[in-house]
């Protein structure tokens, strides 16, 4: 898609003609010499989670996002709550009481000591 051009007349009276604003401009990023690469082992976070977050208390977006960061492909990982709780910086009970908030919300699937993220279809 090209942008549309404007002719315009300058200070000393010739006609110019400069591009209009392109919206794909502004998505160039702000550091070209510093874009991030993705790792083979990147995580990804469904996007669609953000419409959600506010029926989130703070320690089951953290575990969450944690879970979404560890896990292998298929969604699973296994971690201790004492861990999680040392990595995130909570009470290993807050941990617990936010693995039982996700589960209630269908985020999660738990059979200890395997933790499972489940697909937003199956949220209920």
């Amino acid at each position: 898609m090209t942008g549309v051009r404007i002719k315009r007349t300058n200070v000393k009276g010739r006609s110019v003609t400069t591009p209009s604003f392109d919206p794909r401009n502004e998505r160039s990023p702000v550091d070209p010499a510093r874009v991030r690469v993705l790792p083979r082992h990147f995580a990804w976070v469904d996007h669609r989670l953000r419409d959600r977050l506010a029926a989130l208390t703070l320690a089951e977006i953290a575990l969450l996002f944690f879970l979404h960061l560890v896990a292998d492909r298929q969604g699973c990982s296994f971690w201790a709550d004492s861990t999680i709780a040392k990595k995130l910086g909570l009470k290993e009970g807050d941990v617990i009481e936010a693995r039982y908030g996700l589960l209630s919300k269908g985020l999660i699937a738990y059979r200890y000591p395997l933790f499972q993220l489940l697909p937003l279809e199956e949220i209920r």
